[in-house]
């Protein structure tokens, strides 16, 4: 069964997110496909926070489990899946305001065209779009998969310590939750 982290950070506004699955083999690509995953590499604009939260949403839809798990540090677990679903609900509006407005402003990177040069800023824009469509998709197929809540103590303590504003406690608290469930650079998401 899939797991995902739905924490608060230090804003105390929740992030959904998931561990890095285990390194892929490296296959023989085509020249196309390498420019397209540079390109994808050197122009995501989304902070670390914002793009790890995309990316958990986008493996959704590769999840063939009709459950998912969901690790929480709630201590309030009696309002847990009303609070999840208005928060994938939410999510999943913003995508869709995001996704318009994105898909606006597409004519508008057409008047760079006569610029000599790429035209950077439509592909940049493709980018985002095709980053939150398929974000939109995996909150869909989130919304339909059975969430199965499990409580974390060190995320329980996690938000605690953000609840009472205990700096000091910080730095080694994402450190045990990086080292428990094998996260990469989960500072760079809750903190």
């Amino acid at each position: 069964m899939a797991a995902f982290f739905y924490v608060q950070d230090i804003r105390k506004e929740h992030r959904l997110f998931s561990s890095e699955p285990p390194a892929v083999v490296s296959v023989k690509r085509s020249k196309a496909k390498e420019a397209w995953e540079l390109a994808r590499k050197k122009l995501t604009l989304l902070p670390q926070r914002t793009l790890r939260q995309e990316q958990a949403f986008a493996r959704a839809l590769r999840i063939a489990e009709p459950s998912v798990r969901i690790l929480h540090g709630s201590a309030d677990a009696k309002w847990l899946n009303a609070k999840f679903r208005f928060f994938l609900r939410r999510q999943r509006t913003k995508r869709l305001v995001m996704l318009i407005g994105e898909l606006l402003l597409v004519p508008v990177t057409g008047l760079l065209v006569p610029l000599p040069g790429p035209n950077i800023a439509f592909y940049a824009l493709a980018l985002l779009i095709i980053t939150h469509w398929q974000s939109f998709r995996g909150i869909r197929c989130l919304l339909q998969k059975e969430q199965a809540y499990e409580a974390s103590p060190l995320l329980e303590a996690w938000e605690k310590a953000v609840e009472e504003k205990r700096e000091t406690d910080f730095q080694e608290l994402l450190r045990r939750i990086e080292t428990e469930f094998e996260i990469p650079a989960v500072q760079k998401v809750l903190g």
